[in-house]
């Protein structure tokens, strides 16, 4: 029940729940309140005092509004609302007293800070500050901490907001760093000097109000003023984390979160953050033909014909890569199933059942995890497969949520039952007693590491039967952010990989996760030089994901549309528009000369497309049960810096990767 209590801020009344603190409520009333330490998705320290506002009737002094309650207030002597002042001369004052207080020992760096221009300290410091310091004592100084290869820190600018130790500790779910030391001596830093090891330190540079934290590799490369911003979508993982892309002329300099609630709330990885580098290295941008086991440079008509020629008459088939969007696996189902071929995008042989959507996304939201009493994993590794999802299934085990997993140990930076490796304890837990579970909100997660094996769909009709017997929502954790759109539109075959590996040419869509053997003719078309381009024939160099617009169908079904940011780099062109090319090349030219008619006809073969940001309802079909064998589930991602293409192009993804190769095989000293 909501307890909603009236209240007065600056002469507006307003309705508001009894529970809200006085900043939060503010908001609602459209009125901004500055603040450092205070953030919406992190526990409240009330340590910057720059949220002063005057509570009339109460004390003589302002209060911290980030910290005090609406039902705290006390109404007037004949029972009137309580009475909130956010601009008046106590307060003006109090906030031009604290900003002096923070910019005493605040170094005058502006000009040079990377931070300058989107700093909040400068944003506010011009809007509730004063033009001059009365201080004239030297100021202080402090040591720069070593964080690692992402954050890079100044300390001698920090504020004590405490937000990177909150965000560390609450969300990342490290212990790693904290606060020494009292009064002037005190500072921020991390336990014994380490660097910090997890998957999402990169948001602290987001979260830090001034220039300590800034991003190492962005540094000093460009100004905020001088970058193009541009809304888009993650492809890293399968969550479909909301991103901003910015660009500086053609470059790609770094990417940001969005707020998106219902997916990444505001947090992104650090694969996510800092693989921008990887964009620029390994990029094919001229077409290539194989001759006498040499690839030559050539031009795009002189390809088209050659990989036409190729394909004429002959027994053909596709691969649908992990970062394809929807688009072009369409484009290319259409061009394939045309000339009698079939298509697969079930690259690592997961066994998901075509058709069946409610087998291959399931019917759970990301957003129900936050709530979810119960959480059971299945083959599944969220701290690599996705981190942004990890972090919600923490902050349902911090509010008392179970979560139970099946398949190898490992870190997933909270507490969880270990039920077994044997895969066979899943029909054992279907026997058991499940009233409890039953009336309480939960989860079923079912990963790539249950499903791709011989045994994948018995896997899969065994974790649908546990959902069904214990009344729990379900959710397939995908680890590529192209296979659920490429799913929707039917691009699968009856035997798999096995039936594409039959034909005589393959058409490989950036697929490059898998190795294609001795004996078909193979055209590579994608973006990097990577496995897939050392095996092709032919090669026809394709726009990566920020350099063509692309609908793209998160790990819970929910389409979203990922904008061009910059363009192709030489030749390349988009990779719905070179199998469009491809097609009047063979004569059997695609019905479409734009991407916006071939989302048009995309949408009327498959419907719930057109519903952008929005996850629909799937139709709950369970499989039939068959025999689970007791081979224990491996990782489906070993290294979670290099599992794609442009991961693997990013020296900042190769040191990465190389560090928690070191990290792991460090012998410790005994405790």
């Amino acid at each position: 029940m909501s307890d909603l209590r009236k209240i007065v801020i600056d002469g507006k009344e307003i309705e508001t729940d009894g529970a809200m603190t006085l900043i939060q409520a503010c908001e609602q009333a459209g009125i901004e309140i500055p603040r450092f330490c205070y953030h919406e998705r992190l526990s409240i320290a009330g340590n910057c005092r720059m949220c002063l506002v005057e509570v009339v009737g109460g004390p003589p002094k302002p209060a911290a509004s980030c910290a005090m309650q609406v039902r705290d207030l006390r109404p007037g002597p004949e029972g009137q609302p309580p009475v909130v002042k956010t601009n008046s001369p106590m307060v003006k004052k109090a906030r031009e007293g604290v900003m002096e207080f923070l910019l005493i020992n605040h170094p005058l760096d502006c000009p040079i800070c990377d931070q300058g221009g989107e700093c909040d300290l400068q944003d506010q410091a011009m809007a509730y500050g004063v033009d001059f310091s009365r201080y004239r004592e030297p100021k202080r100084a402090a040591e720069d901490l070593d964080l690692g290869p992402l954050v890079e820190t100044h300390m001698t600018r920090c504020i004590s907001c405490t937000r990177c130790v909150r965000f560390t500790t609450e969300v990342a779910g490290i212990t790693k760093m904290g606060q020494t030391g009292r009064g002037e001596d005190s500072e921020i830093t991390s336990y014994l000097g380490e660097t910090l090891d997890s998957n999402l330190q990169g948001n602290i540079i987001d979260l830090c109000p001034v220039g300590a934290l800034v991003s190492k590799p962005y540094a000093f490369t460009a100004r905020p003023w001088e970058l193009t911003k541009t809304e888009s979508i993650d492809v890293m993982d399968a969550l479909g984390s909301n991103i901003r892309v910015d660009t500086k002329g053609r470059e790609v300099m770094r990417f940001l979160p969005r707020n998106h609630d219902g997916v990444n709330e505001e947090w992104i990885s650090d694969k996510t953050r800092f693989v921008w580098d990887g964009l620029r290295r390994q990029r094919l941008d001229t077409p290539y033909i194989r001759e006498n086991g040499k690839l030559r440079r050539a031009d795009w008509p002189e390809a088209l014909a050659a990989a036409a020629a190729a394909m004429k008459g002959k027994k053909v088939a596709g691969l649908v890569g992990d970062l394809a969007p929807t688009e072009a696996a369409y484009a290319l189902k259409a061009l394939i199933e045309g000339q009698g071929g079939v298509v697969e995008c079930r690259t690592d042989g997961a066994k998901l059942p075509a058709g069946n959507r409610s087998g291959y996304v399931g019917t759970a939201r990301v957003e129900d995890l936050d709530t979810a009493q119960a959480i059971m994993l299945i083959g599944a590794n969220p701290a690599i497969e996705a981190p942004v999802l990890n972090a919600r299934i923490r902050k349902a085990w911090l509010r008392g949520g179970g979560v139970g997993v099946i398949g190898p140990k490992v870190d997933l930076t909270y507490d969880y039952n270990h039920i077994g490796e044997d895969p066979a304890i899943m029909s054992e837990l279907m026997k058991r007693d499940h009233s409890e579970v039953a009336d309480k909100p939960s989860v079923i997660i079912v990963g790539q590491g249950a499903l791709a094996r011989e045994d994948g769909e018995a896997v899969l009709a065994e974790a649908m039967a546990l959902a069904e017997s214990t009344k729990s929502k379900f959710m397939v954790l995908h680890t590529a952010a192209g296979r659920v759109g490429a799913m929707d539109v039917g691009a699968t075959c009856a035997g798999g990989i096995p039936e594409v590996l039959k034909a005589d040419v393959i058409y490989n869509l950036g697929a490059d996760e898998g190795d294609i053997p001795a004996g078909p003719f193979v055209i590579y078309q994608g973006s990097h030089g990577d496995r897939g381009a050392h095996r092709a024939d032919i090669i026809l160099p394709a726009a990566a994901y920020t350099e063509e617009p692309g609908l793209f169908v998160n790990t819970e079904g929910r389409p979203q549309i990922a904008q061009r940011a910059s363009f192709a780099p030489g030749q390349a062109k988009e990779n719905w528009a070179i199998l469009r090319a491809l097609s009047a090349e063979m004569d059997a030219t695609l019905p479409f000369d734009s991407i916006a008619a071939l989302r048009q006809q995309m949408v009327k073969d498959v419907p719930h497309l057109r519903e952008v940001d929005t996850v629909p309802e799937n139709d709950w079909q369970p499989l039939p049960r068959g025999t689970v064998k007791s081979d224990p589930f491996q990782p489906a991602i070993r290294d979670f810096y290099l599992s794609n293409p442009i991961a693997r192009a990013s020296q900042l993804m190769a040191e990465l990767s190389a560090n928690a190769a070191a990290r792991a095989s460090k012998p410790m000293a005994a405790e």
